[in-house]
């Protein structure tokens, strides 16, 4: 962790669910020794003038109060949850993906709700949170809850998504290092069914036997977690190699673990994640939190 990597940033839009998402950030930001902020976007934008409001000065008058009365609120509920944690506040008239893909440069981690309203609303549901995942310069942490609501899971593994790529490899090192804080166990899921067997290792693979084919899948995922395991010992680790969509398996994981990490994007099954079925399945349905480790570009 560099000292420019000094805070875990999160977005509130005044719901329970942004106000739980602080209550997460918070705890996260204390026990790494970091500090919150805090960001509700006012979005002056997409607002208009109706609505009795006397004009420019007025409107804008009344919607900083609202949200100045979001940030106290979220303020009190990362006190209240974590005493001492040092917090910030932004609360900038620009979109919220704009700003929290900005901050995100000298962020450890951006944290968004996985339900709400307002601007923040369709976060995980539409454009916004792809382009924040899309974008962020830094892992996006995605707050999904058991069946849809805001009960975080505090036990269960850490389940990661390994196919071989090198974000996968970020999103190992990433999972290890959530599963060795957290004291659980990592599951690593390399789903080999989707592999793209024709870019890898050529035409001729595709006629070499499916038990040839996990054998290999199977050495894959063991050599990607040996230096892992050596370095957190700490950590058990079960292995799941499986013929299925990655989809499919990372949501029946999610049902029981407390963290599903995955790569942005990567190859083989795991291509699209960012911005295609699975990705948009774990922002929909995961029953646990999801973080997606973003490349941090080189400065």
């Amino acid at each position: 962790m560099t000292a420019a990597l000094n805070r875990i940033v999160v977005g509130v839009d005044g719901a329970e669910p942004g106000r739980a998402a602080v209550r997460w950030a918070a705890a996260c930001a204390a026990e790494r020794g970091l500090g919150l902020l805090i960001v509700h976007a006012l979005h002056v934008e997409q607002r208009a003038y109706g609505g009795g409001l006397a004009g420019p000065a007025p409107w804008f008058d009344v919607l900083a109060a609202d949200g100045r009365r979001i940030l106290d609120e979220a303020v009190e509920a990362a006190g209240a949850a974590v005493p001492g944690v040092r917090v910030d506040t932004l609360m900038p008239t620009d979109s919220p993906v704009a700003i929290l893909v900005d901050v995100s440069k000298s962020a450890a981690m951006v944290v968004i709700g996985g339900t709400g309203k307002g601007f923040f609303g369709e976060m995980t549901i539409g454009s916004t949170a792809s382009a924040i995942i899309a974008h962020a310069h830094c892992p996006v942490v995605v707050l999904r809850g058991r069946k849809g609501t805001t009960n975080y899971p505090d036990t269960g593994p850490v389940v990661v998504g390994v196919d071989g790529s090198p974000l996968s490899e970020k999103a190992l090192a990433a999972a290890f290092e959530e599963a060795s804080r957290r004291k659980a166990s990592l599951v690593a899921v390399h789903a080999w069914s989707d592999v793209t067997y024709d870019d890898v290792y050529g035409m001729a693979r595709l006629v070499t036997q499916w038990e040839s084919i996990e054998g290999d899948e199977r050495r894959l995922l063991a050599q990607r977690l040996a230096g892992w395991q050596e370095k957190y010992p700490d950590v058990a680790v079960e292995r799941s190699l499986v013929r299925d969509r990655p989809r499919q398996v990372l949501l029946e994981w999610s049902a029981k673990a407390r963290l599903v990490v995955v790569g942005s994007r990567g190859r083989g099954g795991f291509t699209g994640l960012l911005l295609g079925s699975t990705s948009q399945a774990l922002a929909h349905h995961a029953e646990c939190p999801v973080m997606v480790v973003r490349p941090r570009p080189a400065r």
